[in-house]
């Protein structure tokens, strides 16, 4: 496989304003080839198919089956199902076995997508309902990895560190995690927003940086390079940041109390790769040639976006996200000179 566009559903509106279909409609007809599929807009379709406030797995089931019918439709690959969150490393072991039993449904739903892979992002939980402990982390994760192992065909899982994760936040932290688990069909999601938006950028700080950001990122790319298994590699995201005009603190429109800054950032100040009118100022395309040229990655490209963008109202909202997204992808594919 060489490279190939994708962009996920979220991406391009969020599930209670902007329809599906049209969502879909708009992706395919700017270029893209594959989408992520964000669980909001499953459970939001279910919701409009059965006029249930809290659907059933049967019709759970059933917006699966569509949301597949309609990527067909506009020859689009479902490349995921994301985001299963908060399962690894809980004080709650009773909640553990209950997301035990939610992960034997996403199992099933991911064959009714047609696809192979479901992305869990490094939990985010509050430090007191977490084990810090990396050996049980990756045991919860391989509890997982062994499940899927059974399934045909098998699914994978891609592991991602965020940020503003509480322990795994760091590719490092990450890659430590993957090896641990040490399965086949246990690999990383690398996220260009989630490498630089810890190692290199601070939204709090008054010059949007780290202290030492250019020499601590130049060492851990290196240190990517070097290290990183390229099969465990599953998939890509480039996605960049706005540089805030204030930092994100008491005061600032994005802060919430007792939530981390990149996490707020995160959410709502996204941007595509290339796009400096917007305020985009993280060295992704340093990190996506670590990546593809430096540790060989060919495959899925996800021009994932978490922005309040997202949010505003109109029909143009999934037109324009999918069109700003094609255009960061175009740019990459020739700053790279990918598939030449």
């Amino acid at each position: 496989m060489t490279y190939q566009p994708a962009i996920m559903s979220a991406s391009l509106g969020r599930a209670w304003l902007h329809d599906f279909d049209y969502k879909m409609s708009q992706a395919s007809k700017a270029g893209f080839k594959g989408i992520e599929v964000f669980y909001e807009d499953l459970e939001y379709l279910a919701r409009e198919i059965s006029g249930n406030d809290i659907p059933t797995p049967d019709q759970l089931l059933q917006a699966a089956d569509h949301i597949y019918t309609v990527c067909q439709t506009q020859d689009l690959e479902i490349i995921g199902l994301q985001p299963f969150l908060f399962y690894e490393g809980l004080k709650d072991r009773e909640q553990h076995a209950r997301l035990i039993q939610k992960m034997v449904f996403w199992l099933q739903l991911v064959k009714r997508l047609h696809t192979t892979t479901i992305q869990i992002p490094a939990n985010f939980l509050p430090a007191d309902q977490l084990i810090d402990d990396f050996d049980v982390i990756a045991a919860d994760l391989r509890e997982l990895a062994d499940m899927a192992a059974a399934e045909s065909p098998v699914v994978r899982f891609a592991y991602e560190n965020l940020c503003w994760s509480t322990y795994v936040d760091t590719w490092e932290k990450l890659w430590d995690v993957v090896k641990r688990v040490d399965r086949s069909n246990f690999g990383m999601c690398l996220d260009t927003f989630n490498i630089a938006g810890r190692v290199w950028a601070d939204p709090s700080s008054p010059t949007g940086k780290t202290a030492n950001a250019d020499e601590d990122l130049k060492a851990s790319l290196e240190r990517m390079v070097a290290e990183v298994d390229i099969s465990k590699v599953f998939y890509v995201q480039v996605v960049d940041a706005e540089r805030l005009e204030s930092p994100l603190v008491v005061g600032h429109p994005y802060y919430v109390e007792g939530q981390p800054a990149r996490m707020n950032w995160s959410r709502n100040a996204r941007c595509y790769i290339y796009e400096e009118d917007r305020g985009a100022y993280l060295p992704v395309e340093d990190i996506a040639k670590a990546i593809v040229l430096g540790l060989g990655y060919k495959g899925w490209v996800s021009m994932e976006l978490f922005s309040r963008t997202m949010a505003y109202k109109g029909e143009t909202v999934p037109d324009d996200h999918a069109n700003r997204g094609i255009a960061a992808w175009k740019k990459l594919e020739e700053r790279l000179q990918l598939n030449q």
